[in-house]
């Protein structure tokens, strides 16, 4: 029997082919943006995500979304730029990434954290996301061959039980496959997100939006934890002072 989500044999992964949503205004106008902020130069460290990236733009005005603070004291001296897309695939990066957004700049780290919205409604499985990421890195290491890469885990979530699962098989995966790898650094972050061996639904900001849905943002103060799990690793690769200490 066929697992559900599991790609037909001989069949194309969609997770791995690149697909573009330049149909949706909103998507066109922020790609072109950063395809401008790009062109200014100045880019030493890259952020390529979806919304939980994304995010890190937003100030509020609620507690919980009041991301950029804790963005500006990690990243902001650093030439860091946001190339998170809320609602983004596997596929949807990897057009991103060969249509610009690794032209032109040669930054001394990238930060991938992507592959959530693959176990939403279209459901895409373990292997089809493993292709997807592993896609995305070959995009990277073929464009920017001198750039460290910094792949984060999949983030937990209370979603439901397969995507749970599918969460922790696509991560296991992931550092069996890049731990240790001279060219890419994988870094679980999840116990951010968790209490006593689950996940943590105070975590998220989901449940706080009307009407409430499933816990799958972290908030900005978990944001912020996640940032301080990764930071001593960022300035490692950057070769950077740590920005956890005053």
């Amino acid at each position: 029997m066929a697992l559900l989500g599991a790609t037909p044999v001989g069949a194309a992964i969609l997770a791995a082919v690149p697909i573009t949503r330049l149909d949706l205004p909103w998507w066109r106008h922020r790609f072109e943006e950063k395809q401008a902020r790009l062109h200014q130069g100045h880019v030493e460290l890259v952020f390529y995500g979806d919304s939980i990236t994304q995010n890190w733009e937003n100030d509020g005005p609620q507690p919980w979304a009041n991301f950029k603070p804790v963005w500006n004291r990690f990243y902001g001296d650093r030439g860091a730029v946001n190339l998170g897309f809320s609602g983004d695939t596997t596929a949807n990066l990897l057009w991103r990434i060969e249509h610009g957004e690794a032209d032109g700049i040669a930054p001394k780290l990238a930060v991938v954290l992507i592959g959530a919205n693959n176990l939403g409604y279209l459901h895409w499985s373990t292997a089809d996301t493993l292709a997807g990421i592993d896609a995305n890195l070959r995009a990277i290491r073929q464009r920017l061959p001198h750039t460290k890469i910094l792949l984060l885990s999949l983030l937990v979530s209370d979603r439901s039980p397969w995507a749970t699962e599918t969460t922790a098989q696509i991560n296991r995966a992931l550092a069996h496959r890049y731990d240790p790898d001279p060219a890419i650094t994988f870094l679980d972050v999840n116990q951010a997100l968790m209490k006593d061996g689950v996940v943590d639904r105070t975590q998220f900001y989901d449940p706080l939006l009307t009407p409430p849905q499933a816990p799958l943002h972290p908030t900005a103060s978990a944001q912020a934890r996640i940032a301080a799990e990764m930071e001593p690793t960022v300035a490692a690769l950057l070769g950077d002072r740590n920005h956890l200490n005053p």
